[in-house]
């Protein structure tokens, strides 16, 4: 019998589905005993949770490509930590492991969609951002879906979040010249000092059609849209003959009590003949370990950079889900929910 700390497992529950923004009604804490491994589980004690903004749509109880959290289940979610205790041939304890655990500090599972991961190459962070969903996200994205060709343009809306700014670097490390749009002076400079991307659109305080004119003055070959809305449209009107754009998130949407708001600039895709196709990065799974190991060496090689928000305590798990539409977060949001005792 494993000896477990006295404490419990803490979890976010889902109360109920939001109009809008989510507020303190959406989920509560619950604390539960800390599980044991039946035969052919391991208890995952969980250090990190991922954040991303396909939460909002998780929990709307509408057709979608994944089903909805169900009422009174625990937070869907991305989440890395250590094995404490195994009843499972392929894990042992003190084993990292990544996967779908959700917003939990202790996980019992058959380790059905968890894998092993290791932290001596990269720290275990990068595992839930530019190795993880986020990453593959960008890697698929930018290259199945973009097909991206060297010395194309290529706009990426959200370029210092977590997903873009994979996304752009990946484009500039295959030969395009990379336009990104963000939310201020620090997030543009970050886009570009430090991401290496040839420009950026601040939409904060500045015309994002206007900045299109000025960046990509002979138009977009590839859009990677993580916004839409407004945005969505004002690329659509400066694509290219055979542009392609990326439908990867609409995160200005996402929080809306209204319907949500459409291009009507559509018919540049008949008049140039562009393709818009949407991604979702499951359809990729098989795929995943040919993605991690070039990302993985284009970070070794110093191609490829990323950085995390890390906010900590499972008690604040609404405040910080909040960063992800106030902007107040740059790369990939986590939440460290590791239980110390």
């Amino acid at each position: 019998m494993v000896a477990y700390p006295c404490n419990m497992n803490k979890q976010i529950i889902l109360k109920q589905r939001p109009a809008g923004l989510p507020d303190a009604s959406t989920w509560s804490l619950r604390e539960q005993p800390i599980p044991t491994a039946a035969e052919g589980q391991v208890i995952i004690k969980t250090h990190y949770v991922s954040l991303d903004p396909a939460m909002r749509g998780w929990i709307r109880d509408q057709k979608s490509y994944i089903p909805p959290v169900e009422i009174d289940a625990v937070m869907r979610a991305g989440t890395i930590g250590t094995v404490i205790e195994s009843r499972h041939p392929k894990f042992a304890v003190g084993d990292v492991l990544s996967g779908w655990g959700g917003v939990q500090q202790y996980i019992a599972t058959d380790g059905e969609g968890h894998f092993k991961v290791d932290t001596n190459l990269v720290p275990m962070t990068k595992y839930l951002g530019a190795l993880g969903m986020p990453g593959m996200t960008a890697y698929f994205g930018i290259l199945d879906v973009g097909k991206i060709k060297e010395g194309e343009t290529v706009l990426i809306s959200g370029a210092a979040g977590a997903v873009g700014s994979v996304a752009g670097q990946i484009a500039k490390i295959k030969g395009c010249t990379v336009i990104g749009i963000a939310g201020g002076p620090e997030k543009c400079a970050y886009v570009v000092d430090q991401l290496g991307f040839d420009g950026c659109i601040d939409y904060k305080n500045t015309s994002v059609s206007k900045g299109i004119k000025e960046y990509c003055p002979k138009g977009i070959d590839v859009y990677f849209d993580n916004v839409g809305g407004e945005i969505l449209d004002a690329a659509l009107a400066k694509l290219r003959m055979y542009g392609r754009v990326v439908l990867c998130g609409a995160i200005s949407q996402y929080n809306n009590t209204e319907p949500i708001q459409g291009p009507t600039n559509y018919l540049s895709l008949l008049v140039n003949r562009g393709v818009m196709q949407g991604l979702i990065v499951f359809d990729y799974a098989k795929r995943y370990r040919e993605a991690g190991l070039e990302m993985g060496q284009w970070m070794m090689e110093g191609k490829l950079k990323s950085e995390e928000t890390i906010k900590e305590g499972i008690e604040n798990f609404l405040p910080t889900f909040k960063k992800l539409f106030n902007g107040q977060k740059k790369g990939k949001l986590l939440l460290d929910i590791l239980d110390k005792s």
